[in-house]
């Protein structure tokens, strides 16, 4: 697997996103909880979520279904997520 794609390098390249697209300013990727739930306790909604989701599919060369995006709640998941797309590539 590529440098940067194992489960610890994804959560911090979600995390790095998040912060990104978000503009999150009191949050750093050391600070952020990759078990914190993005919608009900950070407030993203669904066109953050689509925005993440698309910057991701860019960054691994993965598809994400809009169907699944309910099930992208946390960065743990989201990282869980892109490394089992990553890995059914190989």
């Amino acid at each position: 697997m590529p440098k940067g794609y194992d489960n610890k390098g994804i959560i911090e390249k979600v995390a790095q996103t998040i912060i990104a697209e978000l503009k999150l300013e009191d949050i750093t990727v050391e600070t952020f909880d990759a078990d914190l739930d993005l919608i009900d306790e950070l407030g993203i909604d669904s066109m953050d979520l689509a925005t993440i989701a698309l910057v991701l599919q860019d960054e691994y060369k993965i598809t994400i279904d809009e169907d699944d995006y309910p099930k992208l709640k946390t960065i743990r998941l989201i990282a869980e997520y892109v490394g089992e797309r990553v890995l059914g590539r190989e």
